[in-house]
């Protein structure tokens, strides 16, 4: 799940990333508003966290402008604004979510599941495909109720595909969903994971399409 974090506030922005990483969120970082719409239009993020007090642009402008276009992206306002009426003013803006700081990181990660869960379609934090179980409560993943032992980055990945299941996802797909900005990726580093989450998943459950990527076949 790939979140692009804007805030201006570098110390608690890193706190969030951190935090966030944790849970095994790929998230990229802008101070500014501006900087955020043209990163939004050129690869949008899954879900967006948006400071309302940035240093070029009011958050509030972000959000209207992104449901302007009609923007369907998910939005979680994180702000110092508690008031009531600001707290309306951005959920009548087209916000999803609204958190003020200070917060407890447990309730943003709480408030993302519900967002990412909307995202795929899924009720509870449990995604069940065939004899595969992932619980992004928990970051475990079972085969036939057996917990399998899963990196970071497989276990990120077989999320990805797991959400989309059903569809194909290129390797720049994945790469965008594993890795944030900046991170050195190798040329077959999602080659790598797939080689090895297949040693770990029942057979053919991660299938190649030569020339497009890869899929998991809901049924």
């Amino acid at each position: 799940m790939h979140i692009l974090l804007v805030e201006d506030d570098a110390l608690l922005a890193d706190g969030i990333i951190k935090a966030l990483q944790r849970e095994r969120f790929t998230v990229n970082h802008v101070k500014e508003g501006k900087t955020a719409l043209n990163h939004i239009n050129a690869e949008p993020p899954d879900i967006l966290i948006l400071d309302l007090g940035l240093p070029d642009i009011d958050g509030l402008d972000v959000l209207r402008k992104l449901r302007k276009k009609s923007s369907k992206l998910p939005v979680l306002i994180l702000t110092a604004r508690d008031m009531l009426n600001d707290k309306l003013s951005g959920l009548d803006s087209g916000a999803d979510d609204y958190i003020t700081k200070p917060f407890e990181s447990r309730e943003l990660v709480a408030r993302l599941r519900v967002l990412e869960r909307r995202l795929g379609n899924v009720s509870t934090n449990e995604i069940i495909i065939r004899d595969v179980s992932l619980n992004t409560g928990t970051l475990q993943v079972c085969v036939n109720s057996e917990i399998l032992k899963l990196s970071k980055r497989e276990y990120m990945l077989l999320k990805a595909l797991m959400e989309s299941a059903g569809a194909i996802l290129t390797k720049e797909n994945l790469e965008a969903k594993l890795y944030s900005w900046g991170e050195e990726i190798s040329s077959n580093a999602i080659e790598v994971h797939i080689h090895n989450l297949r040693k770990k998943l029942p057979s053919d459950y991660i299938q190649t399409i030569y020339g497009m990527g890869y899929i998991i076949k809901k049924q």
